[in-house]
């Protein structure tokens, strides 16, 4: 049940930030003369990415009905889908400033986002070396699994909390060039932040919670790589 509001919530947060995007920002592209079009890609890509697709990849272990194999596979798989579309959304944020002659780095959010997405890639790295391939011996995995679920819901904690910072200093910025503080869109840009926020705080849940059946696959480990 819980997986499932995981799923609907994922699936409202992507439609509120694609139709963000699309019908109030402009819709977006990599190369234009109207920067903002670029930017529009950052929390297209973030979200998708980094929050959602991650969350996905985070609860895949108990919700999937496949063999344990698999399920380290789609894990993998999912991660490293997040990690490229948030590099990518990152990329976005800079080539938007350095064309628009903005500085870079100068808000809370662009670091904590820097720290999310360098924690992220050493998590996934190591991770793929340790529970994939070459693959470390059964104690090494064994000692490392608690610190591996510890660090992977620690920054994804990072990141939902982060995006959350992020649609707030974005609004911000809006409203002070002129945006109705009570109109349409930054209700919308508001509520995106609250599903978020309710996405992520679903995905702990889930991955939390251990299985009423103590001879399940599941009932011995959270999310993992193992």
């Amino acid at each position: 049940m819980v997986a499932f509001v995981v799923h609907t919530l994922a699936l409202v947060a992507s439609v509120m930030v694609l139709y963000w995007s699309i019908s109030y920002r402009g819709g977006f592209a990599w190369e234009s003369t109207n920067k903002n079009l670029i930017f529009n890609l950052h929390p297209v890509l973030m979200l998708i990415g980094l929050i959602i697709l991650g969350g996905e990849a985070i609860i895949s272990y108990k919700w999937l009905r496949n063999e344990k194999q698999k399920k380290k596979k789609i894990h993998l798989v999912l991660h490293a889908i997040a990690l490229i579309l948030g590099i990518w959304g990152i990329c976005a944020a800079f080539k938007n400033h350095n064309e628009s002659h903005i500085p870079n780095l100068y808000s809370l959010h662009s670091w904590i986002g820097i720290g999310v997405i360098v924690l992220y890639a050493f998590q996934w790295h190591y991770s793929f070396i340790v529970f994939f391939f070459p693959r470390g011996s059964s104690t090494l995995r064994s000692n490392l699994l608690p610190w591996h679920a510890f660090l992977g819901l620690f920054v994804y904690v990072l990141a939902v909390g982060n995006s959350a910072l992020g649609f707030l200093e974005k609004l911000t910025f809006m409203e002070n060039s002129g945006l109705d503080k009570f109109g349409s869109e930054a209700f919308l840009v508001n509520f995106m932040a609250i599903v978020t926020i309710l996405f992520g705080t679903f995905v702990i849940l889930t991955v939390s919670a251990k299985p009423a059946d103590p001879s399940s696959d599941e009932y011995n480990y959270t999310y993992s790589a193992i």
